[in-house]
């Protein structure tokens, strides 16, 4: 029989080796799980890792190539250092008249050196041709993507103009709409559904072309044959001429006056609004009166307020001149401030 001790000692060896052998299996398979892991993290990244573009990549190409040519210029540098100590120390050989085999490893050392420092020189030329080459392949680039994105703005822009065009559509054709299907009819009224409409298929036409021709545009800047005049400023926009301070007045007899350039004719028994420099001689010459005056209640009641006046012509022998009266009244003015 075997010991107690002895087969204590067996158990427990027996054991532990049993429990080292499950540890490292357990930790492969840990070791294996993580991997996995990693390598799953891994091509999730480079899955979504950004494509660089084209001025990426020729400014990365730059930037190598650059770095690149310091170092070969480095190089060069300490070349021409070494050279330059060959030739010192085999002018020293030959003035203290050395033996030829000294000369002769001189001479060799030197032209070693020499021939290291011409083909540094040679890579260092190319390298310089390489980085032009790559700087403008840089700048046509940047100019490309600097087109492109103009035309994708232009492009946007008319997108944006088609999409507004169905709502301004609708909104034009629902206000013709409205009048249309009045049961009162208005010759005003009238008036503006027939102009809403001519300016609604203008504006529809307008949309249709200048989409057209905005996408023609885009085309045509991303190739690069656009003259892009739109990049320029805008001109500065003139002022609005100064806003006419007017009165609303009713007219007792056929009326004319200038306004930039302007002739305005107005009827008799119409309402308007008379610029308040000619207010004052119109009221004294009896041609016009305020709208509240009690003349002018009796007048409208009996002639209404000339909404549907015509003008008078040209030629009317009642149109009267509020401008030669404005001026009358000033020479007057003036003579009896002289006298």
């Amino acid at each position: 029989m075997i010991p107690a001790a002895a087969a204590s000692c067996w158990l427990r060896r027996h054991i532990r080796a049993d429990l080292s052998r499950n540890v490292i299996q357990i930790c492969r398979l840990i070791r294996r799980k993580i991997a996995i892991r990693e390598d799953i993290a891994m091509a999730f990244f480079n899955g979504f890792k950004r494509e660089l573009g084209p001025v990426e990549r020729f400014d990365n190409a730059l930037r190598d190539k650059q770095a690149e040519r310091q170092k070969l210029a480095d190089r060069l540098s300490t070349a021409e250092a070494v050279l330059a100590e060959k030739r010192a120390a085999a002018e020293r050989l030959a003035v203290a008249g050395a033996a030829n085999a000294q000369l002769d490893r001189a001479d060799a050392n030197m032209r070693a050196v020499e021939d290291r420092a011409k083909t540094l020189r040679t890579a260092l030329a190319e390298f310089d041709e390489q980085i032009v080459s790559t700087e403008r392949a840089l700048a046509d680039a940047k100019a490309q993507r600097d087109r492109d994105q103009v035309a994708d703005e232009i492009e946007a822009m008319a997108a944006a103009i088609e999409q507004a065009a169905p709502g301004f559509n609708a909104g034009a054709a629902a206000l013709v709409e409205a009048v249309a299907k009045s049961p009162t009819s208005m010759p005003e009224a009238t008036r503006f559904s027939t102009s809403v409409d001519a300016v609604r298929r203008e504006v529809l036409a307008a949309t249709e072309l200048i989409c057209w021709e905005l996408r023609s545009a885009a085309v045509r800047t991303r190739a690069g044959n656009a003259n892009i005049a739109f990049l320029a400023p805008p001109e500065q926009e003139q002022p609005p001429p100064p806003e006419i301070e007017r009165q609303l007045i009713y007219t007792l007899n056929p009326l004319l006056w200038r306004e930039g350039g302007e002739v305005r004719r107005v009827a008799a028994f119409a309402l308007v609004g008379l610029p308040k420099t000619l207010l004052p001689v119109a009221l004294q010459h009896q041609h016009v009166d305020y709208i509240n005056a009690r003349r002018v209640q009796t007048l409208m009641h009996v002639h209404g307020s000339g909404r549907f006046h015509s003008d008078p012509a040209a030629d009317d022998p009642q149109l009267v001149d509020l401008d030669a009266l404005a001026a009358t009244a000033e020479k007057e003015s003036a003579q009896a401030d002289v006298a």
